[in-house]
């Protein structure tokens, strides 16, 4: 498994794509058209798939 990390692509606020890295903490971004900072965190991975 690699160690990169992955960038969000757009803002889940305002859905534009001008963001850069934030001082808040690790995971932190800021979206420049919003002016929003919002964290990013991979939780896990579900035990087994739901089939509907």
């Amino acid at each position: 498994m690699s160690d990169a990390r992955s960038a969000p692509l757009y803002c889940p606020y305002c859905g534009e794509e001008d963001l850069r890295p934030s001082e808040a903490g690790h995971g932190a971004w800021e979206c420049h058209a919003c002016a929003r900072v919002f964290t990013v965190k991979f939780t896990g991975l579900l035990g087994a798939v739901v089939l509907r």
